[in-house]
């Protein structure tokens, strides 16, 4: 077991038992911070002078790198038992990430090194999920720059060469009509299409539902993201105010998959809507949101919270291989 590896189990554990986000996140942020140490055996001190570890993390990290499996991690699988074991087993079966950016839009990072980072993690597709043009923050993308995307995509596509494709696809707003904030011809164009509530969320339920129940029902959405729109670190956003029953019984009836946000930020849907959710028969896709390939690994936090409410794989796209999921978004189960 290496260090990152042993960090991120243990962020996994601690999102099984709903830890504290950033509890969640300071042990990811140090499996990053790894890469800057040397290989073999480090001690915790010289371990926490890497930027983003702390004492907690250091310890884990010195009693990892000799090959040992930290006391951290060992308790933590002990108290677990073995749910946790096959929520970590149902991560291991991921195939692909619904949902990560670009520089094109607000993401980090080039198109190129995002497909690379996802293939590297063993996914068979990646979607390309840059933001649409109201959200002029993100620099979303204008049906001319979308464009262009897709003929960088096709090109990216024919020099990675089997076992692995990255499907064209955007975060598209959700207009106050429910309406998307995109060119429906070149909607129709792409493999698959996450729809997102960015502006208005404190709108009352009544406009909040029918905005979100048009959006499911749209036939170009394949995937409704972060569906509360709350933040739950730092001065933290409340979550929007909806008719969940109404719009994850619309999701199930259409097809549409409910995001399992992996942002440590958001965990979104909350525990309870989850739970609505799966109750009502829904799809769900575990998505990362990454703006940055590191963040592809967060990916196994919100499988823990699937498995902890009892999803296996058929329930959850991010575990089909591709032409399933491409088979289903043209009706075929």
């Amino acid at each position: 077991m290496t260090p990152a590896e042993a960090l991120r189990r243990i962020a996994f554990l601690l999102e099984w038992r709903g830890a504290s986000p950033y509890r969640v996140r300071a042990f990811l942020t140090a499996a990053d911070a790894v890469h800057d140490l040397p290989p073999g055996p480090v001690d915790a001190a010289q371990a926490e002078r890497a930027r983003g570890v702390g004492p907690v993390t250091a310890e884990v990290i010195a009693q990892a790198s000799t090959g040992a499996v930290p006391d951290y991690l060992a308790r933590l699988q002990a108290e677990a038992g073995p749910g946790a074991a096959a929520g970590w087993d149902l991560a291991a079966s991921s195939t692909g990430d619904c949902h990560l950016h670009s520089d094109w839009s607000d993401g980090g990072s080039p198109i190129e090194d995002m497909a690379e980072a996802a293939r590297a993690l063993g996914h068979q597709w990646a979607v390309l999920t840059d933001h649409s043009p109201r959200l002029t923050i993100a620099h979303g993308l204008s049906p001319e720059r979308l464009e262009s995307q897709l003929e960088v995509v096709a090109g990216l596509n024919s020099r990675m060469g089997p076992g692995f494709r990255l499907l064209t696809g955007i975060e598209c707003d959700i207009l106050d009509d429910g309406s998307l904030d995109q060119d429906e011809d070149l909607l129709g164009r792409l493999d698959i299409v996450v729809a997102s509530v960015h502006s208005k969320l404190r709108s009352d339920p009544e406009p909040m539902t029918t905005r979100l129940l048009a959006a499911v029902r749209n036939p170009h959405v394949d995937v409704l993201g972060h569906c509360t729109g709350r933040i739950i670190t730092g001065r933290g956003r409340p979550q929007s105010r909806f008719d969940a029953e109404a719009v994850f019984a619309a999701c199930a009836e259409a097809g549409t998959a409910v995001e399992i946000n992996c942002r440590p930020e958001r965990r979104d849907p909350p525990d309870d809507l989850l739970a609505q959710a799966a109750a009502a028969g829904c799809r769900f896709a575990v998505d990362t949101d990454a703006h940055a390939p590191e963040q592809l690994h967060w990916q196994s936090t919100g499988y823990a919270r699937a498995a902890r409410i009892g999803l296996g794989p058929d329930r959850l796209v991010t575990t089909w291989p591709l032409g399933r999921l491409v088979s289903s978004r043209s009706g075929t189960p």
